[in-house]
């Protein structure tokens, strides 16, 4: 039994001193230094606006398609007896080239036997026109055969017309874009022979709605520009061969009307040798060709604006406001004159009452008179933050050194 008491003894005792051992470690245990609360405003980002002069650009697009496009058909009846090599679908061609032939037999007899009636008709005319000054004839007879001389003259001139007509020129340079007809063939009149357009000069249609027409200077309509009146200049971009190619045009036109469906109206940019085919193409700033068909962006210097604010579009909030900052730190939330915007920025009209500061920062709540910081306030708290948390470092290591 005394053995059993003193077993209960020791354990006791071995507890007893577990807890005071807590106890004094507990005790000895140092407070962890509490960060200083710092009750402070906002911090907001701040941009600084200055008024700029800006000439805005007007983007829309369009496709390439020829000033001059002809589609030809036969004017006189006949069999096709020859076609030019370059009478194919892309060929070039010059002005007044052969580029088709009928068979003219027909009207080489036809411009015979004209000919020889107007021969004809112009012998009668002299005898009677001397048998009447010595009497032998009327009045009447002289101009009957006057008549039939003038009905002789039309039938050649008719004759060779339609000789002239076998033969298929043009009365410019040009491409082929299709060809309908082909040797052998026999035509009627009105039967097409193909298609083709003239290669100096090539145009583009530009829509353009109402807001962008208030920024660009146009002609008027139905006035074709000329070296008195430039219009815009026009950029235009497409990729070619895999890259990105831009030519310079102009906006030589109006159309004068309004699409009744997509409500917008249409300016026309002119440009020159799209084929890069003169001789000079070589001093083109571009040189290499836009063919007709072409999708092209077109980029339209637009007019040019005085005192605008650039403002990032994320800084508008709403329709038309702007978070303006005074010089007491406080917001000012404002209404403002949006002249235009796009996908980054929007351009206000300078008001210099509103001041010259605004929060780029994103505001939940903003609220007329609050209290922000800016990029300098912030810094010089920071600083207060970084000295508070040295001094109470400092004293936690007094008190550790005293302990």
């Amino acid at each position: 039994m005394k053995v059993q008491h003193k077993r209960k003894l020791i354990a006791i005792s071995i507890i007893l001193s577990a807890f005071i051992g807590m106890a004094a470690l507990i005790s000895m245990k140092q407070e962890t230094p509490k960060k200083p609360i710092v009750n402070s405003p906002m911090f907001v980002e701040v941009l600084y606006l200055k008024p700029t002069d800006i000439t805005f650009e007007i983007h829309s697009q369009g496709t390439v398609k020829p000033k001059t496009q002809t589609i030809l058909s036969a004017e006189v009846s006949g069999r096709i007896i020859s076609i030019s090599k370059k009478f194919i679908a892309g060929g070039l061609f010059k002005k007044d080239d052969l580029l088709m032939e009928i068979d003219p037999t027909d009207y080489i007899v036809a411009v015979t036997q004209a000919d020889a009636l107007l021969k004809q008709r112009q012998i009668e005319y002299n005898g009677s026109k001397s048998l009447q000054k010595r009497g032998y004839r009327a009045e009447a007879e002289l101009a009957a055969s006057k008549a039939s001389l003038a009905a002789a003259k039309a039938s050649l001139f008719k004759a060779e017309k339609n000789l002239q007509r076998t033969k298929i020129r043009l009365p410019y340079d040009g491409l082929v874009r299709t060809k309908d007809s082909d040797i052998g063939q026999f035509v009627n009149p009105g039967t097409k022979l193909g298609s083709t357009f003239a290669t100096q000069i090539a145009e583009i249609r530009l829509s353009l709605t109402d807001n962008d027409l208030a920024f660009l200077d146009l002609p008027e309509t139905g006035y074709l520009n000329t070296n008195k009146v430039e219009g815009p200049a026009v950029t235009l971009s497409a990729i070619r061969k895999g890259k990105p190619q831009q030519w310079l045009g102009k906006i030589i036109r109006t159309e004068g009307v309004v699409d009744e469906k997509s409500r917008v109206s249409y300016a026309v940019v002119q440009l020159e040798d799209p084929y890069r085919l003169s001789t000079d193409a070589s001093s083109i700033r571009n040189n290499n060709p836009l063919p007709i068909g072409t999708f092209v962006g077109a980029t339209i210097q637009g007019r040019r604006f005085s005192n605008i604010l650039k403002v990032p579009r994320t800084a508008v909030r709403g329709k038309n406001q702007l978070i303006f900052i005074n010089s007491e730190n406080r917001l000012q939330i404002q209404d403002v004159d949006i002249l235009r915007a796009d996908s980054k920025y929007a351009y206000v009209l300078n008001d210099a009452k509103s001041g010259n500061r605004i929060s780029i920062t994103a505001i939940e709540s903003p609220i007329n008179g609050m209290k922000v910081r800016t990029s300098i306030e912030q810094q010089v708290v920071n600083e207060r933050v970084v000295e508070n948390t040295a001094d109470n470092k400092t004293d936690t290591k007094l008190q550790t050194q005293s302990q």
